[in-house]
């Protein structure tokens, strides 16, 4: 699939119950300004309704990822086969389409992955015509198992200035392997913007690592563009997902982009503060 260097994050449309015309703008200033990637799960709330609403006849612009295996919601997972299946089933329903372009389990363990009835589920959905790839979207031992087993196209995992184990652990492998790497909180959530530790548990990992990294440069908008920039400069990244609930917000990231890669003297201080002050325990935040 040719994707674009930006591509739409579902989550913050479902579980900040968007309205639907909003979401309607949201996905036509996203088209419009030229990215073709739409990243959802069936956990995200309406989120699949809202943009299977909302794509219309433009839904042959876009790619259309979902994921699954929370059904139920992010605290119930079920890796149960037929429930992959069934929850496959009722995402091209919610999206009103007759095929996705990638269904990407989410975040399983490495013991189920394993075992390989999670991933057996997927390439069923792939050999009814449901889906057109199959990906796993985690970070750690689990992503790299994934890389390792050769039976996904894809992989999503957490790549930012606050989150840097993939660039290590799991890019340079997929990169040689030839998957299609998406980035997912490439802003590290904008966790910098708080001036006292968040009370959401959402934000707090990445505002407490960003404290003790100390980057000079998470100031204004060059922080926006800087952290930004940085993800989309690591080898291997073909798509980056951001979420958002304003319309002009890709107008507003395109123009954040506008001066290229981030050099590579910039990326080097960035890495090396990293090694310099990272604990074992700072994984891939799933």
């Amino acid at each position: 699939m040719p994707v674009s260097i930006l591509g739409f994050g579902g989550s913050e449309i479902g579980y900040q119950r968007v309205s639907a015309r909003t979401v309607a703008r949201l996905l036509d200033s996203a088209i419009d300004a030229g990215l073709n990637v739409i990243d959802t799960a069936e956990c995200y709330e309406d989120s699949e309704t809202l943009i299977g609403q909302a794509l219309g006849a433009r839904r042959g612009q876009v790619h259309l990822f979902t994921k699954c295996g929370h059904a139920g919601g992010w605290g119930r997972a079920d890796w149960r086969p037929a429930s992959l299946l069934r929850s496959i089933e009722r995402s091209l329903k919610r999206l009103a389409t007759d095929r996705l372009d990638l269904v990407q389990l989410h975040s399983c363990s490495l013991a189920h992955l394993q075992k390989g009835d999670v991933i057996a589920a997927l390439e069923q959905a792939r050999e009814r015509g449901w889906v057109r790839y199959v990906g796993y979207s985690g970070d750690g031992e689990a992503a790299r198992y994934a890389i390792e087993c050769g039976r996904f196209d894809t992989l999503q995992t957490s790549i930012s200035i606050a989150d840097q184990q993939a660039l290590d652990l799991t890019l340079p492998l997929a990169r040689e392997r030839g998957l299609g790497v998406i980035a997912k909180r490439p802003l590290a959530n904008v966790a910098w913007r708080y001036g006292r530790k968040p009370a959401e548990s959402y934000y707090q990992d990445y505002w407490s690592r960003l404290r003790i990294l100390g980057y000079d440069f998470l100031q204004g908008d060059a922080a926006v563009a800087t952290a930004l920039r940085f993800t989309l400069s690591a080898p291997g990244v073909h798509t980056a997902i951001v979420g958002t609930t304003k319309p002009d917000r890709w107008s507003a990231n395109a123009a954040l982009l506008a001066a290229g890669p981030l050099p590579a003297a910039e990326i080097g201080r960035i890495r090396a503060r990293w090694r310099q002050v990272a604990d074992a325990s700072w994984e891939g935040q799933v």
